[in-house]
């Protein structure tokens, strides 16, 4: 008795630790804006923040939550920067006439935004279906189909950029409720209402045991193969719902939209906290890595820092911050090691 009382504090400590392990990343972005303050004027201004990093970063964001609630439950989607692409290219080509780069069909614009996520749906539960029905591996099937839908893109738009854009696929990057980009907005409220879902909801916590241990998920009555389809469906869907958001934000659909922005996605998730073998993580860790990001990538751009350096500095900032993280894991088994100890160095009965 007196032996757990004597844990108990350490316990406390490492709850409270636990708590707060994944916003390590926070010291981080507070230097970077110190720093960013000193070299640029323009960096803490009201419309850089709103525009060029939040505004910027809101794509990014939608990705990493859907490609984060893919791995905690041990899965991956390499497919999700081709799908950005692929859903509004298919949406605009519909909508648009034939001069304008469109297939001549010409249907209803709000009929093209359906078939925009139409495209993620069906692309999310294909993947879905070939890894839970297939048991196929889940990094060589997004693999596949990343090219897949590279070259289904490439051929839905004949290789070109179509800028004139319908009204409805322009709003998003129009309008500005309460003076904030709605990109924001939207990505504020994928973020907020991810972190609910896995927090509160039953199948929030299911994925942590399907990430964990699939096999002992299902044998707790988890139905492993409909969430692990649903997380595929879901991720793909908010790919289509980014991919409107970037060719609302920059006016126009390429073939090329989205290119390596996978690796980015997974940078941010896992200097977020984020286990790439199922699991662990948090979602709010996720974010403060897309944060870190967002605040780099303006910084660089303010400083006008060439090209041929910024993928260094961008690497190596970023391998800084997992070198922070890991060593905050560090702490965290010490402080739970001496948790677990008893004042005369034995182990604590389970």
């Amino acid at each position: 008795m007196a032996g757990n009382e004597q844990a108990a504090p350490g316990r406390r400590g490492l709850r409270a630790w636990s708590g707060v392990r994944e916003l390590v990343l926070l010291p981080v972005i507070a230097v970077i804006v110190a720093i960013g303050s000193q070299i640029h004027p323009a960096f803490l201004t009201s419309y850089n923040l709103l525009f060029n990093v939040l505004g910027a970063s809101s794509v990014l964001m939608i990705l990493v939550v859907a490609e984060s609630l893919l791995i905690i439950a041990g899965k991956f989607d390499l497919s999700l920067q081709s799908t950005v692409a692929l859903a509004p290219m298919i949406g605009v080509v519909l909508v648009v006439p034939a001069h304008a780069g469109g297939w001549g069909t010409e249907i209803n614009q709000y009929l093209g935004l359906a078939a925009l996520f139409g495209v993620g749906l069906i692309v999310g539960a294909f993947n879905g279906l070939l890894v839970t029905k297939l048991r196929l591996n889940a990094f060589i099937v997004t693999l596949a189909m990343l090219i897949l839908l590279q070259g289904l893109t490439m051929g839905a738009g004949s290789g070109r950029t179509i800028t004139k854009l319908p009204p409805a696929f322009q709003y998003i990057g129009n309008t500005m409720p309460l003076g904030i980009p709605m990109e924001v907005w939207i990505a504020a409220i994928v973020a907020i209402g991810a972190m609910l879902f896995v927090r509160f909801h039953t199948v929030g916590r299911e994925i942590y045991a399907i990430g964990g241990n699939a096999e002992a998920a299902r044998a707790a009555g988890v139905k492993v193969n409909r969430v692990t389809l649903g997380l595929f469906v879901l991720a793909s869907l908010l790919a289509s719902l980014a991919g409107l958001i970037l060719t609302s934000r920059i006016a126009s659909v390429s073939a090329n939209q989205g290119a390596d922005m996978i690796f980015t996605v997974f940078a941010a998730s896992v200097i977020g906290g984020i286990d790439l073998n199922g699991g662990k993580g948090r979602l709010i860790g996720a974010i403060t890595g897309v944060c870190l990001i967002a605040v780099i990538q303006n910084l660089l751009v303010l400083s006008e820092v060439p090209s041929f350096w910024v993928t260094a500095i961008y690497g190596a900032v970023i391998m800084a911050s997992m070198m922070l993280a890991a060593s905050a894991g560090s702490f965290r088994q010490i402080l739970q090691a001496v948790g677990n100890a008893r004042p005369d160095g034995s182990k604590p009965l389970s």
